[in-house]
C-alpha cells in the first residue's frame, strides 16, 4: 500500500493534473485507497453516482412521463403477450432515475462481477512464478489489486451505462427483479430531443423491447442456461501478472513522453485486471454467441411484428436505436468484452437470418417451439442452418 501511495505522490510532483483522469475507468483510482476497508460494492456505487452527477443533472423523473409510462407499458405489455404466445407474468415498468438505476444494477451483476474477482485473485502455485521474483511480486500485487480494481471498474462501467441506458435489458443479460422492469426516462427523453422523435412513441418502443427480453429471459430453462453460460465465462479468466509487468516494462521512464506512455499503457482495463483469455472461455463462445444470437434475432423479429402496425414512427425510432446500440460506447464495448458478449451488427443479421430463415421455411408460429424446452434450443449450427434445426426438432422423440 505504501509503494503505491508512494507511486501516486511521485506521478503528481511530475504532472500536478492527474494523469489519469481522462481513462474511462481508472480516474478514481485513489477512492479505493481512501476508503478505508469500506465494502466494495459500495465503493462500486459511489464511484457510479459521481459519474453520473458529474456528467449529467440527475434530475427526477416528471411525473408526466411516469404517469404516461403506467399506460403504455399496459399496451406494450398486451402486444407482447399476444405475439409471442408466452406469459409476461405480473410485472410493472418504472420509470428511474439514473442513480436509482446504477444501484439497482450493480446489485444485479454483482455475482458476475464476483465470479470474476475470485478468477483474477485465485492463487497459483509458488513454482508458477518460476523463482522469478520480479514476477512473483506482479503476482501478488494483482492478488491486493484485484478486488479493489474490479469494484472500481464495475463502479465506473455501470456509471457510463447510466448515462446512456434506457432499460435494464439494453444488455441482454437475465434481471428478473420483483420490483418491475426499470426504464430510465430522462435518458429516453434527451435521446427523443437530440432525433427529434416523439415521446410518446419513444416510451412505447422502450416498452415493448423491455417485455420482450424480459418475457424470453421469465422462462427458466433460458434465463438458466444464459446465466450459467455468463458465470462459467467470466470464472474462466485466468490471472496474468505479467501482462502488467511487461506493459511497465516496455516503459521508458527516463523518457519526456514517459507519463504519456504509461496513461496509454494502463489504459486498457484487461491489462490493468491482469485478465486474459483462457482456452476455456475460447470454448464457451460459439454457444454464448449463438444463444445471444437466437435470443436478440428473435426481439427483433417481435418488436417489428408488432411495432410496424402500433407505433407510427416505429422505422425511424428502430433505424435510431439500431445505430445506436452498433455504434456503442468504448465503455459499453468493455462490458460486453468482459462478460463474452459479441454484440455486433453481424451478432445480430445472425440471429436475423436464422428467425427469418425459421419463418420462411415453416410459419411464425414454429417459432414458440424455441421456448418449449431445453432440447429444442438450436446448436450453434443450426443458427446458421435453420433448415437443420426445423429437421431436428420435427424428428420423432426417442427417449
Amino acid at each position: 500500500m505504501d509503494e503505491i501511495r508512494s507511486f501516486t505522490v511521485k506521478v503528481r510532483i511530475m504532472d500536478n493534473d492527474n494523469p489519469f483522469g481522462e481513462m474511462p475507468f481508472f480516474g478514481d483510482f485513489e477512492k479505493l485507497f481512501n476508503s478505508g476497508g469500506q465494502d466494495p460494492w459500495a465503493t462500486a456505487k459511489q464511484i457510479a453516482i459521481q459519474l453520473v452527477a458529474s456528467e449529467n443533472v440527475d434530475s427526477n423523473v416528471d411525473p408526466s412521463h411516469r404517469i404516461l409510462l403506467e399506460e403504455l407499458s399496459r399496451i406494450a405489455q398486451l402486444h407482447v403477450s399476444e405475439a409471442t404466445s408466452l406469459s409476461t407474468g405480473n410485472i410493472s415498468v418504472q420509470a428511474v432515475t439514473r442513480t436509482e438505476w446504477a444501484h439497482k444494477t450493480i446489485d444485479a451483476y454483482k455475482p458476475l462481477f464476483e465470479s470474476l474477482t475470485e478468477a483474477l485473485t485465485r492463487k497459483k502455485e509458488e513454482d508458477a512464478f518460476g523463482g522469478d521474483p520480479l514476477h512473483a511480486m506482479f503476482g501478488q500485487m494483482m492478488q491486493f489489486l484485484g478486488p479493489m480494481m474490479l469494484s472500481m471498474t464495475a463502479g465506473s462501467m455501470v456509471g457510463h451505462l447510466a448515462q446512456r441506458s434506457f432499460g435494464q435489458f439494453d444488455l441482454p443479460i437475465p434481471r428478473l427483479s420483483e420490483d418491475g422492469i426499470q426504464i430510465i426516462t430522462n435518458n429516453i427523453n434527451d435521446f427523443g430531443k437530440e432525433w427529434s422523435l416523439s415521446i410518446d412513441e419513444l416510451l412505447l418502443w422502450v416498452c415493448l423491447h423491455q417485455f420482450c427480453f424480459h418475457t424470453v429471459f421469465r422462462i427458466r430453462h433460458v434465463q438458466e442456461n444464459v446465466t450459467n453460460l455468463l458465470f462459467d465465462y467470466v470464472s474462466g479468466f485466468e490471472n496474468n501478472p505479467s501482462g502488467l509487468e511487461e506493459k511497465l516494462q516496455e516503459i521508458d521512464m527516463n523518457s519526456p513522453s514517459a507519463l504519456e506512455d504509461l496513461q496509454r499503457s494502463l489504459g486498457s482495463p484487461e491489462v490493468i485486471l491482469g485478465a486474459i483469455q483462457s482456452q476455456e472461455q475460447l470454448n464457451l463462445l460459439p454457444e454464448l454467441n449463438a444463444v445471444i444470437a437466437v435470443i436478440v434475432g428473435y426481439v427483433d423479429y417481435i418488436m417489428d411484428s408488432i411495432g410496424v402496425g402500433l407505433i407510427g414512427s416505429y422505422s425511424q425510432i428502430t433505424e435510431a436505436m439500431r445505430r445506436l446500440r452498433v455504434e456503442a460506447d468504448p465503455s459499453d464495448r468493455f462490458i460486453e468484452r468482459m462478460l463474452g458478449l459479441e454484440l455486433t451488427q453481424a451478432q445480430y443479421d445472425r440471429g436475423s437470418l436464422f428467425i427469418h430463415g425459421v419463418v420462411e421455411r415453416s410459419n411464425a408460429n414454429e417459432l414458440i417451439r424455441l421456448w418449449n424446452e431445453p432440447k429444442n434450443f438450436p446448436t450453434p449450427n443450426e443458427v446458421d442452418a435453420p433448415g437443420l434445426w426445423l429437421a431436428r426438432i420435427d424428428l420423432p422423440d426417442v427417449s
